[in-house]
C-alpha cells in the first residue's frame, strides 16, 4: 500500500499521464506513434523541398528549347519585345528587367524610410500594449488581395495623378510603385521590428547607464545592432515588389520601354511578371512565344532566388551578431 502511494506520488509530482513502468503493448504503441510521427513530418519536409524542385524542373524544361534556339545575350540584352511579328519575332527581355527594377527600387523609395520608422517607433517608443495592437493591423496589410489594390490603383489613384499632378496617363511607374511600396510596408515592418526586439533589454540598459539618451541609444546602438535584420527585412519587401503581377499588370501602362529621363516617374513601364501574366494565356503551346515566357518566368525564379539568398545570408548575420547562433 506505501509503495503505491509512492508511486502515485512520484507519478503526479513528474506529471505523467501514464504509468512509470509501461507494459510491453504500451511500449511498443509508444514506439510506432514516436517514429510514425517523424516519418509523416519528414514526408510533408521532402514533400515541399520536392515540389520546388519540379517547378523549378518544369519551368527550365519549358524555357530550355527556346534558350537553344536563340542567343542568351540578344534575349537579355535587347530592347523590343514582339514576339508575334510577321516576319522576324524579337524576343528582347532588357525593357521588361528594366520596368520591373525600375518600380520595384521606387517602391523602395517609399516604403523603406516608412517601414524602417515604423518598426523603430513600434519597438522603441510606444508601450507594449499598443504594439500588440497595432503590429497585426499592420500585417493584416499581406492579407488584403493584390486584386484589390490593383482596382484602387486603376480606379481611384490613376484619375488622382491625372487630375492633381497633370500626368497624361494614371496607369504608370509611380502609380505601380505606390501600390508595391503598400504592399511591402507589412513585411519590413514586422521583420525589422523584430530584429530590433531581438536586440534584448541588457543593450538598452548598458548604454543608458553610461549616459546616452534615448535618441542616441536607438540610432547608434539597437539599430547598428540590428542592421542585418533591417538588410534582410528590405530584401524581403524587394522580393514582394519584384514578384507581385497583379498591381504592376493593371496600374503601371505596360509599355515595353525603358524609363528615359530614368527620374520620371509618370511613364509608363512593363514588367517581367505582367508579361507572363498577360500574353501566357494568348500564346499557342509549344510555340516560340510560349517557350519565350517561360524563360522569362526561369530568369525571375533566378533573381528572386538570389535576393533569397541574400537575406538569408543577413538573417544569420543578426542571429549570429545577437548570440543566436
Amino acid at each position: 500500500m506505501n509503495g503505491n502511494n509512492a508511486e502515485q506520488t512520484v507519478r503526479n509530482a513528474a506529471g505523467f499521464q501514464q504509468p512509470l513502468v509501461l507494459t510491453v503493448g504500451q511500449d511498443i504503441r509508444g514506439f510506432l506513434f514516436k517514429h510514425l510521427g517523424r516519418l509523416a513530418l519528414f514526408a510533408l519536409t521532402v514533400t515541399s523541398v520536392l515540389a520546388v524542385f519540379l517547378i523549378f524542373l518544369f519551368v527550365i524544361l519549358e524555357a530550355f528549347p527556346f534558350l537553344g534556339k536563340f542567343s542568351i545575350v540578344e534575349f537579355l540584352t535587347g530592347t523590343a519585345w514582339y514576339p508575334e511579328a510577321h516576319g522576324t519575332p524579337e524576343f528582347g527581355v532588357l525593357a521588361l528587367i528594366v520596368g520591373s527594377v525600375y518600380v520595384t527600387a521606387a517602391a523602395l523609395v517609399f516604403s523603406v524610410p516608412i517601414g524602417v520608422l515604423s518598426a523603430i517607433f513600434l519597438s522603441e517608443i510606444v508601450s507594449f500594449r499598443i504594439r500588440n495592437i497595432v503590429k497585426p493591423i499592420i500585417e493584416i496589410l499581406a492579407a488584403i488581395p493584390s486584386v484589390a489594390y490593383g482596382f484602387f490603383a486603376v480606379l481611384v489613384l490613376a484619375p488622382w495623378l491625372q487630375k492633381y499632378l497633370g500626368f497624361t496617363s494614371g496607369t504608370n511607374a509611380l502609380n505601380a510603385s505606390l501600390l508595391l511600396s503598400i504592399m511591402a510596408l507589412p513585411t519590413i515592418i514586422s521583420v525589422a521590428e523584430d530584429s530590433l526586439s531581438a536586440t534584448g533589454r541588457e543593450l538598452r540598459e548598458a548604454s543608458y547607464g553610461l549616459g546616452a539618451t534615448r535618441f542616441e541609444t536607438t540610432f547608434k546602438v539597437v539599430i547598428p545592432a540590428a542592421h542585418s535584420g533591417i538588410i534582410a527585412a528590405i530584401v524581403l519587401g524587394m522580393m514582394r515588389a519584384i514578384g507581385e503581377t497583379m498591381v504592376v499588370w493593371m496600374a503601371s501602362g505596360n509599355a515595353s520601354q525603358i524609363p528615359h529621363p530614368w527620374w520620371n516617374l509618370s511613364q509608363s513601364v512593363r514588367t517581367m511578371t505582367a508579361t507572363i501574366a498577360g500574353e501566357m494565356g494568348e500564346t499557342v503551346k509549344g510555340s516560340d512565344h510560349y517557350r519565350a515566357l517561360f524563360a522569362i518566368g526561369l530568369l525571375l525564379l533566378l533573381m528572386t532566388l538570389l535576393l533569397n539568398l541574400v537575406s538569408e545570408y543577413f538573417l544569420t548575420r543578426a542571429k549570429k551578431s545577437l548570440g543566436k547562433s
